[in-house]
């Protein structure tokens, strides 16, 4: 029997043995502490097993998924056993192969021994009177789908699922099916059926709304509803314009240096406030693309002013900083120093700027035509191309013919519309201008072949010049098909206009010119102010 020697320096306890200062009952807690560390698996302090470093709870996991196993004779967890014993009582079906569980009555799989509906057999189609499969109303599958009656159909349809269809309903589907191919016509009255069934108001203004796209384009089935409600004067024009005007605006404003971002944001506001008060009062108001011609320059400028002059406050920039910027672009140089004035002038009253470095710039160069004309061999060259060659397409020689014969602009062309001819007189109306132009043979002719290549699309579109993209609504041909139809000919079409206005103004009086062609009586000076009849200039254009 051992006998105590002292207490234990932990409990108070006896301790019988002379080389420890702990009792048993501790030496023993001690050393099962010492034999434990903490799980990695569940965090708790266990002695870990060498083979997986993890207690011998965690070390138990299943053999096919790897989760935790708690009975120490399972081999799998409980999902992989119950799958385990679900898959046992499968076998591979004699007819499809698969593992299922046999039906009694087939002695097949589950998926085989279910009664299916036998296809119809082929039969001739009344339309191609080709043996096939039947699709509906006695058509095979390709024919149904370019059969003109499935809008109808699917319109008809649809208003069977409506509690109270719309009044206008038949008139969407007309329109639609007569404007788009037969696929995109159906697809436009199913997404009108989305916005007719969902809970949100159903008025012409609201489902306007609710049809636009987020980005830059509004979508094909918003444009058709624009079209529609705003023709019947069921809704208000949308704001997708404004909205892509400020869109590209705020592009310009982001790529101004960051110092120079404030003044040209407030440069901006306020001339967004000038553009909507004098819509309000009637006057004309500067156009987006004006706005944003300025915001580009400025954003020329101050990257200019960065970059090579190391200037990053606009109450640094002198008249040198301003010349050297006019310096890289001659020719822009009047536009960029009218647009420059304006926006010191802002500046100026705003106390950005203490003094207006544009003050005293002067444009040196005149007003006067300084671009390029064509000659009287090219000139013919054209006029061949578009009156006899078949190979050019109609709207090239549409614009090419009116531009060079009757000084007419791209925009000019592509707002005709057809209202605007008159084919017992044969004459047009040209954009602003006050009486109508007399077309001669070859213009005429010309005329007539676009009409006839305009008769082959199903469009309602009032416009002569009618495009892929506008031919299912009612607006003229955009401004960039318009710039790149004459790319195949070789000259842009402000040049081809030009030579036939320079020929018109010196050899008539340029106030009758302007007359006729709708013009500020300034412009025609222009080409007058040419250099190569500097003379008839008086004295304060010399």
């Amino acid at each position: 029997m051992s006998k105590k020697q002292r207490d234990c320096v932990t409990c108070g306890g006896p301790v019988g043995y002379r080389d420890r200062q702990h009792c048993c009952r501790c030496w023993s807690r001690m050393k099962e502490h010492a034999a434990k560390a903490v799980c990695p698996s569940c965090g708790k302090d266990r002695a870990l097993q060498e083979d997986t470093g993890r207690c011998i709870t965690c070390s138990r996991v299943c053999d096919q998924c790897g989760q935790p196993v708690r009975a120490a004779h399972n081999r799998l967890c409980g999902a992989c056993r119950r799958r385990a014993d679900r898959l046992a009582g499968q076998q591979p079906c004699p007819r499809c192969g698969k593992h299922g569980y046999f039906r009694e009555e087939t002695g097949w799989c589950g998926h085989c021994s279910r009664p299916r509906q036998d296809k119809q057999p082929p039969r001739t189609c009344r339309e191609c009177g080709q043996l096939r499969r039947h699709a509906g109303l006695g058509l095979c599958s390709a024919c149904w789908q370019k059969h003109p009656g499935r809008p109808f159909i699917r319109g008809e349809h649809l208003r069977d699922q409506l509690v109270n269809p719309p009044a206008w309903l038949d008139d969407f589907v007309g329109h639609v099916a007569s404007r788009f191919c037969v696929s995109r016509a159906c697809g436009l009255i199913t997404g009108l059926g989305r916005l007719l069934q969902d809970e949100h108001p159903n008025s012409p203004q609201a489902l306007l709304e609710r049809s636009r796209r987020p980005g830059r384009s509004m979508g094909t089935f918003a444009r058709v509803l624009e079209d529609i409600f705003t023709h019947r004067g069921m809704a208000l024009p949308t704001d997708q314009a404004e909205r892509l005007a400020a869109g590209r605006r705020k592009r310009r404003i982001d790529a101004v240096p960051g110092p120079l971002t404030p003044a040209v944001v407030a440069f901006d506001a306020s001339r967004m406030w000038a553009q909507d008060r004098a819509r309000r009062a009637g006057t004309r108001p500067r156009s987006n693309h004006t706005l944003e011609t300025a915001l580009s320059i400025l954003r020329d400028l101050a990257g200019f002013l960065t970059e090579h002059c190391g200037k990053d406050d606009w109450a640094l920039v002198d008249v040198h900083d301003i010349e050297a910027f006019l310096a890289t672009s001659p020719k822009a140089r009047k536009r960029r120093l009218v647009v420059l004035r304006q926006f010191f002038r802002f500046a100026r009253s705003q106390h950005i700027v203490l003094i207006d470095p544009t003050r005293t710039l002067i444009v040196k160069e005149r007003s006067s035509f300084r671009g390029h004309a064509l000659t009287l061999d090219q000139q013919r060259e054209l006029f061949r191309r578009w009156t006899t060659d078949d190979q050019v397409h109609r709207h090239e020689a549409l614009l090419g013919i009116l531009a060079l014969l009757h000084g007419a602009s791209s925009a000019e062309v592509r707002t005709l519309k057809i209202t605007g001819i008159d084919a017992a007189a044969q004459t047009v109306r040209l954009g602003k201008r006050p009486h109508p132009v007399p077309l001669d043979p070859a213009s005429w002719t010309v005329l007539e072949r676009c009409l006839d290549h305009r008769a082959k699309w199903p469009t309602a579109n009032p416009h002569v010049m009618v495009t892929k993209g506008t031919k299912a609504g009612r607006s003229p041909a955009s401004t960039a098909y318009v710039s790149h139809v004459l790319d195949d000919c070789g000259y842009p079409p402000r040049m081809i206009r030009s030579t036939r206005l320079i020929d018109l103004v010196n050899t008539m009086d340029p106030k009758l010119v302007a007359a006729a062609f709708g013009m500020d009586p300034q412009a025609t000076l222009i080409y007058l102010a040419d250099h190569i009849d500097s003379g008839r200039l008086s004295d304060q254009h010399q």
